[in-house]
Formats: C-alpha cells, structure tokens, sequence
C-alpha cells in the first residue's frame, strides 16, 4: 500500500466518523521559541491548553513535521529521519478513552479491502500506564488482546504533558510484532527494534503543576474538559504495510536512493558507509524538498541554516560515494515525483524550489574546493602535532572561507582528528562582541554601530567625505570599495558564498530613509566578483552601508567594479515618493494644515502616507483629494529640488519631514514651483505626468489621533482599475443595470432576497407540518411501541427537527413511541431521532439509535436521551439507516 494511499485512508476513516479534517500546518512553527513543527498536535494545544475554543469537537490530520535534534544521526540507524508525518485524530470534550481505543483498533485491524490496513490481531501489542486500570480493560474489552499482550510502563514512557502546567495524562501506546527474526521475545518492554510503536493515544484528562521533569509534576486534579490526541507514525506504518525493512526504504524515500545509487555506481546494501551515505542523501533531500516547499530557503541563521545543512550534508554525502558533478538536478525530482501524490503543491511550485537548490549546491561546490584542501592540510598538521585542530584553524575556516563548523567537526572526525570547539566558541563570541550583535542585523539603526562609526572616521580622514552619493543623476558608478564587513566586523576579503556589508567611495544606491525604500542591484567587480545587493542603510551618516550576498568570486578591500542600481525599481519607488509630497499637499487643502505628516513607505508602485488628524475622512474627501492629485498630474508639473540654507527653506515654507534632524544645508523639492515644497532627500520623477495615476485604496486609523492613507502609483494603480472596472462591467451585465445604479440594485435585491428566503422558509415549514398528521398516521407498531420512520429527501435539518417533534406530540404518552425522520442537507444525509417518556422507561433512547443510524450512513451523531441528530456521507443509505432503527426497537 503507498503511503499516499495510507495518509487517505485514515483522513477518509476518521471523516467518516464524524472529524472534521484539518489541512496540514506550515513546517514553520508559530511558536517563536521553535523554529519547525514538531510534532502533529502542534496546531492544537491553544485548544488542549484550552485558550481558544476549538471550532470543532473532532478533528483528524496528517502534519508535517521537522526534527533535527537528532540530525547527526541520521542515517546511520534506520530509526531517525529529519522529516516526517504524523497522523492525528483529536477530540475535545467529546469523546474518551473508550472512543479513541475503538477507532484505532478498528482502523488497523480492518481488512484492507474494507477500507482499514489490515494488520494481523495477533501481532498487535499494546503499554498502558502503569496505574491506568480503565486503558488496560477496555483494550480487553474492545480489542479481546490477552492480558500478557498489554504491557505497564511508567511515566517516561508512558505518561503526556507539555513539559509546563497545563493538561496532561496517561498514554497507550500500540505496538506491530516484525516477528522472531527481528529481535527477542516479550514485548516492547524488552525489544522495541521487534516490536515497533505506530501509534500513541494520549488521554489528557488532570491539571498538571510543579513540572520539572517527563517524571516530576504534581497532578492538582481533573480536567473540566477530557481530550484525545494521538499521534501515528505515517512512515513506520508504511514500511511494515509495504514490507520492507525501515522507511528509508518506502516509496516515498527509496526512489532517491535509487538515483543515488545510478549517479554514484555504488550499491545500497553492499557497504556499510555508502549505505549511510545514501540513507543521508534520501532524508536530507526530501527534508529540504519540504521545508523550500513551505517557503524556507537557505540563510546563515535560524530555519533557513538547517535548510542551508541540510542540503550542503546531502551534497557532501555524494561527493563520497564519488559524484564529483551536481547531485541534485537529478535527485530533487525524483523526491518531488514520490512526494506529490500527496502534496500536489510541490510539482506547481517546483520551478521556484529548484532554483533555490541548484544555486545553494553550486554556491557550496565552489566553498567545498576552496576549503577543503585548507582544511585537510590543517588536519594534517594536527595530525602530527597534537591531534587536535585548533580553534583559531576552524575559526579562519569559518570566517574566510564559508566553511561551516558542523562540516569542519564532520570531516575533521572522519579522519580521527578532534576540534577545540570551546576555543572556537571563544572567538566567535570574540567577534560577536566586536560587532555588538546590532551588526549582525542589516538594519544598522539600533543601539550600537562602533564598527561603522570607526569606518566613518576613517573615511573622513583619508578622503574627507565617507561616501559621495551620485544617485540623484545617475544609476551606475565606477567605485572602488573601501570597506568591507561580514557579520558585522571589518575584514579584508570574503569568499562567494556570503553575506556581506560593502561600503564604496562612489554610489548610485540610495540608502533607506526618509520613507523611501532602498534601492537595490548589483556590483560587479574587475576580478569577477558579484554582489547583488538587496538593502542599503546610512547607519551612520553619511556612511552607506550595501547589504548583500557575495553570489561569485572574491571580494577585496580595494577592489574596483561597477555599482548598478535596478532602475525599473528606482522608477517604481521614485514615483511612488513624488505621489507622496502630492497626496500630502493635497491633505493640506483638503483638512488644513493640522494634517501634519506623521510617517510614510514610498515601495515600488505603492505608498502609505501617516498624517495627524483626530477624525476619520469623509469618503467623499478622500475622493476629493484623489481628483485633486490627479488634476496635478494632468497638469504635468514640473519636479525640482535645490540645496539652500535651512532658514531660507523655511522662509519660503517649505514643509519638513516628520522627526527628521537637518544641517544648515537642506535640499528642497518643489512640485510646480512653490505648490509643494518640502525638505527631503529623496529620489522623484522630473514632472508629475510621469506618474500615471494614483488611486487611494483606503483611509483608516492606525493610533490615537493618527490616520492612514495607502494608494498605488502608476502600473498598480492602472492594474487595480483594470480589475475594478472588469468587476463593474461584469456585475452591470448580470444585473442588466449601469455602473451608477448598482449601489441601489444590489441594495434592492439583497432586500428582495432576504424577504423571499424568510417566506421561502415559512412556506416550507408549513408545507412540512401540513403532513405531519399523516406522517404520524403512518405508525408501526412494533412490539407495544409506535415507531415512525420517513424520508423526506432534501430538507433542512432544522425542517426535520421540527417535524419530529410535531410528530411525538400527536403520538401522545400513552404507549411507547419513536420517531425517526431522515432527509437530505445540502447533499448530505440528516437523522433525527425523538422518543417519548414511555419510551425511554423501556430503554428506548434516541442517542443511541441515532449513533445506530449514522453509523450506517458513515459518519456520527449524538444527542440527549429523548432528541438527538446526526449525519454521514452516504445518502444513498437513509433507507438502510431508518431500517437499523426499526431493528434495534424490534430487538
């Protein structure tokens, strides 16, 4: 059975008992503390902890899930993997331990060709906590295991919490007999190899405090609300059920093993190491397949450095089996193609994922030529001296070189030889300091920037000024660098891949300020180097600081190249700041001067612009100060700036820029001449025709007494409109109406429509109740009690409801009576069961005839003792439901 097939079938399983399914989280875990998900109850403890209500009494999924404590592992066990899938059914507040113990049972031991995995009873072994008496007869009970096939284990093994107060309780988990010749005789106490777990039920059921420990905690007493979550192992079933011997080999792994083993001519099985090598390989790339899928991609920190490991240990996995060329391009696929069957996102997103790929393994190939060979000298050295590579060795690798420590500590341990690490660790920190950890944020606008302002002095000395910015005039310059950092600290070079901090003598590129985004593009040094930069800050003034990624080559203090702005961007955003000063000066006229400017984001083709005001705008100013805009831009105004003197910009009233510090010299830029003037040192476009049109999208609050306008500029205002007007066009077609009178039509027809549902319902309440007399007519009489079964095909729920319980009434309290009345909603079967006093003294309960008839209808229902409803899948089966009833009143 494939493991796409397995996942469906316990989602088809568990909605057919009435779970609602829930779609698999993001791999990017919400909790900040962690970086993946984890485990497949992660997106349901707000609801375990009970700080949300859950939308849902039942739920089932199949989580994806990241672990990499145990990353070093893998591979060379066929126990651990890094990605995985876990299969969850939960309840909350509804059903227990009963409940969750009949499902499973049920699910495993079913024959395959009735839906379930069909494993063999008598393989099945099963732990319960030491104390819990309830699990162990119910498992008797339910599943008629022996008494030597339950096993009681304590509270490491068998006990839940979330390692804090909050919920917690006993477990069971379920175990598969491989047989005698995987292993001992006795059970999972004594082989867990043999006897392997795929399945955990947990009961959380008490109130946990003072925990300090899996085993330490105080129990304060029971829950308010009992849940089940538990969790099955996707993968470890699936390699019993396809009979081979780990999930490396299922077939959502093996096919890359396959690969491997055509790109390498090495056979899996024939060596010890190659076939960890391989097992590595299969598990890292379908990892990292899962984690680009979910939007990760590689970086120096947090997820995306597991991401970045994760691939470079896959790439290096196959230089030992002997691949010397690109490993992934034929890997990759082959992951996508076993993975896709159940995430189909991953073939439709494919082209983005491979390309994050392929550029990590080339970025990594040229690290692993230009450190390895260092690596192995020192390793050498080490060898012959002391047997243990220095930290300051490992640390230069690092530094220079790109080489990570993880790797270094692997290839240095390959060939016998220890690493200082806790010399390493002395100088990272060493570095860390120097850079006053704000340095290793591209945002250089926190506390501490020493490093810069050191650069600055510097600067200043020797060429008087930091930085000469040319870029109000031109988009390219030939600069030379004359400051280079990686992480924060100054250093004479860096080796592609990396992420850098470059400053030039000479640059195009505007630095973040002012509202208006930075620019990005490209250096392109005489040595060949490349650097595409994607953020410029002035952490210092005057000192402007190019963030980016060293994608080729080598860069050099004193390297000379080209600086190259993107200039379809530099467009976007300047349009965007010249919409800004208009839509600012169109505020004044419109709300008076008190509308001061309190922030703004000048994006590519997009702007928000913060002003103070204690009430919201009129709809219909914002308008106005739209069509005023615009008329400016028909007007074609002319955009220039001018330095001058502070006071003169003043005296002329020129507007300054909300919290901004200014020098004696300022630089204005008018729009018309003097119609708006405002200090600021930003980029714009030399006449206001350039800009197209604006449109405001909204107006709104965002703090006491300040107010928010966002609107498009240009291709994005043009792009909204396109929209908007094909919307309008579309509706006036359907409505047979004109733009100008939708507002009127819409508002009259959602009148008419509300009013013809309100009789349309009354009307078919009536009709429904019109035939009750008749309905209840049609009494059986089965034994001493009335029974009355219908089916009324499509109806609402509610419709049924009210006509069963019309139909009790005419019934009377005279003899025992049951009404069972059956119907169609929206498609989908509805059973509602009621039963009179009488009744109910002869054991007769509507709960549990509904359970009865919703079972046959595939899904669940519950209710009291004299109403209860519930429903299914099937409705070909109401028939068949409403004759169960009959029988069980019969019997």
């Amino acid at each position: 059975m494939r493991t796409a097939e397995i996942r469906q079938r316990w989602l088809d399983y568990f909605e057919s008992r009435g779970h609602t399914v829930v779609p698999s989280a993001p791999l990017i875990s919400p909790d900040p503390s962690t970086l993946f998900v984890i485990a497949g109850m992660v997106p349901f403890i707000p609801y375990m902890l009970g700080e949300q209500t859950p939308p849902w009494d039942r739920a089932t999924s199949v989580q994806k899930c990241v672990r990499t404590l145990d990353i070093e592992e893998v591979g060379k066990t066929t126990r651990h993997g890094t990605f995985f899938q876990m299969n969850g059914n939960f309840s909350f507040g509804d059903y227990f331990k009963e409940g969750a113990i009949t499902f499973a049972w049920e699910l495993i031991t079913t024959p395959q060709d009735k839906g379930g995995y069909g494993f063999d009873p008598e393989t099945i072994w099963v732990t319960v906590y030491e104390d819990d008496d309830e699990a162990r007869e119910l498992w008797m009970k339910i599943a008629g295991l022996p008494d030597e096939r339950i096993q009681r284990r304590g509270k490491k093994d068998n006990y839940w919490h979330t390692g804090s107060a909050g919920p917690g309780g006993p477990c069971s988990e379920i175990y598969v007999d491989r047989g005698p010749e995987f292993g001992l005789d006795g059970g999972p106490v004594v082989d867990e190899d043999r006897y392997v777990e795929i399945w955990n039920l947990v009961f959380m059921q008490y109130a946990l405090d003072q925990v300090r420990s899996k085993e330490d905690f105080r129990v304060t007493g029971p829950l308010k609300q009992r849940n089940i979550d538990t969790g099955m192992g996707l993968e470890r079933v699936a390699f019993l059920l396809q009979g081979v011997n780990n999930m490396y080999e299922i077939d959502e792994v093996f096919p890359v093993i396959l690969g491997a083993q055509e790109l390498s001519g090495r056979v899996y099985g024939a060596d010890q190491d190659d076939d960890v090598r391989m097992r590595v390989v299969a598990d890292h790339v379908r990892s990292a397949l899962m984690l680009m899928g979910d939007g990760v991609t590689p970086s120096n920190e947090g997820r995306g450095y597991v991401l970045r490991r994760l691939l470079r240990r896959s790439i290096r996995a196959m230089r030992l089996l002997g691949v010397e060329g690109h490993a992934l391009p034929t890997l990759l696929p082959l992951s996508r193609d076993a993975m896709s069957p159940s995430y189909p996102e991953l073939a439709t997103n494919f082209e983005r994922i491979s390309q994050v790929a392929y550029a990590e393994e080339d970025a990594f190939r040229r690290t692993l030529v230009a450190g390895t060979t260092i690596l192995d000298t020192a390793v050498a050295s080490a060898k012959t001296a002391s047997g243990t590579l220095s930290g300051a060795d490992a640390f230069q690798l690092h530094d220079t070189y790109g080489f990570p420590i993880d790797l270094t500590l692997e290839m240095a341990a390959e060939q016998g030889v220890d690493v200082d690490r806790e010399a390493f660790r002395t100088l990272m920190q060493a570095q860390r300091d120097r850079a006053r950890a704000d340095a290793m944020s591209k945002r250089a606008g926190r506390a501490d920037t020493g490093a810069y302002q050191d650069l600055h002095k510097e600067l200043s000395a020797t060429n008087g000024k930091p930085v000469q910015f040319i870029g109000y005039t031109d988009v390219e310059a030939t600069s030379q660098v004359v400051g280079l950092l990686v992480d924060g600290v100054p250093a004479p070079a860096a080796t592609a891949p990396a992420d850098v901090e470059v400053i030039l003598d000479v640059t195009p590129f505007y630095a973040e300020a002012g509202g208006q985004q930075a620019d990005t593009g490209t250096i392109v040094l005489e040595s060949g180097a490349r650097i595409e930069v994607d953020d410029v800050q002035a952490p210092v003034k005057g000192l402007s600081v190019h963030h980016g990624r060293l994608v080729d080559g080598t860069v050099t203090h004193g390297d000379r190249g080209v600086a190259r702005i993107d200039t379809a961007r530099r467009q976007a955003i300047a349009r965007a700041h010249t919409a800004t000063h208009l839509v600012h000066k169109a505020l004044h006229e419109s709300l008076g001067e008190t509308a001061t400017q309190a922030g703004s984001l000048n994006a590519p083709s997009r702007l928000r612009f913060d002003f103070r005001s204690p009430s919201a705008t009129p709809h219909e100013v914002v308008a106005e100060i739209e069509a005023r805009v615009n008329e400016r831009l028909q007007d074609d105004l002319e955009v220039t700036d001018q330095t001058m003197n502070i006071d003169e910009a003043r005296a002329k009233g020129a507007m300054a820029l909300f919290g901004e510090k200014y020098g004696n010299e300022v630089r204005v830029v008018s729009i018309g001449g003097d119609w708006s003037l405002e200090l600021c040192a930003g980029t714009h476009v030399r006449r206001s025709g350039e800009l197209g049109l604006v449109t405001l999208l909204s107006e709104s609050a965002i703090g006491s007494g300040v107010r928010r306008v966002d609107a498009l500029v240009g291709a994005g205002a043009y792009g909204y409109q396109a929209k908007e007007r094909a919307l309008v066009g579309q509706i006036s077609g359907l409505l047979g109406a004109r733009p100008d009178e939708l507002a009127e039509r819409v508002s009259s027809l959602l009148t008419r429509l509300k009013e013809s549902e309100k009789e349309l319902g009354a009307l078919r309440q009536a009709q429904i109740l019109a035939g009750a007399g008749k309905v209840a007519a049609g009494a059986t009489l089965v034994g001493s009690t009335r029974v009355v079964t219908a089916d009324l095909g499509e109806v609402s729920g509610d419709d049924i409801r009210t006509l069963v319980l019309d139909v009790r009434s005419r019934l009377g309290e005279a003899e025992p009576a049951v009404v069972a009345i059956a119907g169609a909603a929206k498609g989908r079967p509805v059973v509602v069961v009621a039963t009179n006093a009488a009744a109910r003294t002869a054991g007769i309960r509507a709960g549990a005839l509904v359970k009865l008839a919703s079972g046959v209808l595939g899904g669940g229902g519950g209710g009291k003792d004299d109403l209860a409803q519930g429903g299914g899948t099937d409705v070909s089966k109401v028939g068949e439901a409403l004759e169960a009833v009959l029988t069980s009143v019969r019997g």
